[in-house]
């Protein structure tokens, strides 16, 4: 092994406890963005299950190491932005 160099498979189950959840939501995403939205097909919310269950590990992992404030950053879900000033508005569609 050469300097800095690390094992992966050691090291990513050690410094990402959600990588798991992570791979899971992101396959769903990439699925649900190659197979509906590109053909106009977005009318309906998926990955939402895979989503809350990731972001609900990383709030506890980075509760641990006093970073929540990240996540709490994040806008409401519900809320979307307006294409032209940015700002966030409550998104009434369902």
């Amino acid at each position: 092994m050469g300097l800095g160099k690390r094992d992966k498979k050691s090291s990513s189950t050690a410094t990402s406890p959600c990588a798991h959840l992570r791979a899971a939501y992101h396959n769903c995403f990439n699925r649900w963005y190659s197979e509906k939205f590109v053909k106009g097909q977005w009318d309906k919310e998926e990955c939402i299950s895979e989503w809350q269950k990731y972001r609900a590990c990383l709030s506890e992992h980075l509760d641990d190491k006093h970073l929540s404030r990240f996540l709490e950053a994040e806008g409401p879900v519900g809320y979307v932005f307006q294409e032209d000033s940015g700002n966030p508005v409550e998104n009434t569609a369902k």
